[in-house]
């Protein structure tokens, strides 16, 4: 498995990337897992501005972009912006979200009086942080968090973020692992632009978007090929069709044991939609 995911990581490349977030954030975390320690990262305010410079051959190699939570379920705005995008998927990794509470180096859990993090981050600890009385702070960014009592240098402030961001801004990590729900983990995608996409041969996973003429048990139909295709449909996810009364596209991601596997089912459910597209053929992501 970690040689499959070596091999996939090694024919992509480095290079430049666009992430969500400042520098120490988890989207940065995700992408040196994946792409190596070297790779360095293009921050975007928003999740739009990763798509634009991922599909700019001029700014960038690609993008990583997260896709959904096993906490927080899908993250539906990102599909939409996948959907109008000509970016394909070439891989993905789920990483385990943990939160670490970061100070300037010397301070104690007597000396802080605030917290500061992104609100998502603040919620995922509440339990650790009821054991004090300490004001919290909602900010942008777990990773801008760090760099703010970083530039500060105060001894009363301490930032809820990644061990990465503990290491490029000089902070400590004054208390690991204090969120509640320990299996918190985020899908990243890898995403490249079409022509520089080498489907790996030993590809296990693909993700595609469909819609049905909307008879009755047309969906049924499509699913009924999946199923007897011997593919895993691992995730079905259905979007509202702009300017139609409430019909919906699927978008499913589905794994299989060969490439040929779902290219037979891609020509068996062809003729039952309405329209077809597949996002990206890649090997199914590891753990981290």
């Amino acid at each position: 498995m970690k040689k499959n995911h070596a091999n996939t990581a090694k024919s992509i490349g480095a290079g430049r990337w666009a992430i969500q977030g400042y520098e120490g954030s988890f989207h940065q975390v995700a992408a040196q897992l994946f792409l190596g320690k070297e790779t360095v990262v293009i921050p975007c305010d928003t999740f739009r501005e990763v798509v634009r410079i991922a599909a700019s051959k001029k700014e960038s190699n690609g993008g990583v972009m997260a896709i959904e939570n096993s906490i927080a379920g899908s993250i539906l705005p990102n599909y939409n912006l996948l959907q109008k995008s000509n970016l394909v998927i070439t891989g993905e990794i789920y990483l385990q979200i943990r939160q670490n509470l970061l100070v300037n180096p010397g301070v104690t859990l007597q000396d802080i009086r605030e917290v500061h993090s992104h609100t998502m981050a603040l919620q995922q600890c509440y339990a650790f942080l009821d054991q004090y009385k300490w004001k919290l702070v909602e900010t942008d960014d777990t990773a801008l968090s760090a760099k703010y009592i970083h530039q500060h240098k105060s001894r009363h402030v301490a930032a809820i973020a990644s061990r990465l961001a503990a290491e490029l801004y000089g902070l400590e990590v004054l208390s690991p692992n204090i969120h509640t729900m320990k299996n918190n983990y985020t899908r990243f995608l890898i995403l490249q632009r079409q022509e520089n996409v080498v489907v790996p041969a030993d590809a296990d996973k693909a993700t595609v978007n469909f819609h049905t003429d909307h008879s009755k048990g047309s969906l049924a139909k499509v699913l009924t090929q999946i199923a007897e295709a011997g593919i895993n449909l691992s995730k079905l996810q259905s979007f509202p069709i702009p300017g139609s009364n409430f019909k919906y596209s699927f978008h499913a991601d589905m794994e299989f044991d060969t490439a040929e596997q779902f290219k037979r089912v891609i020509k068996k459910i062809q003729p039952l939609t309405a329209a077809l597209k597949v996002y990206g053929v890649y090997k199914r992501g590891q753990w981290k």
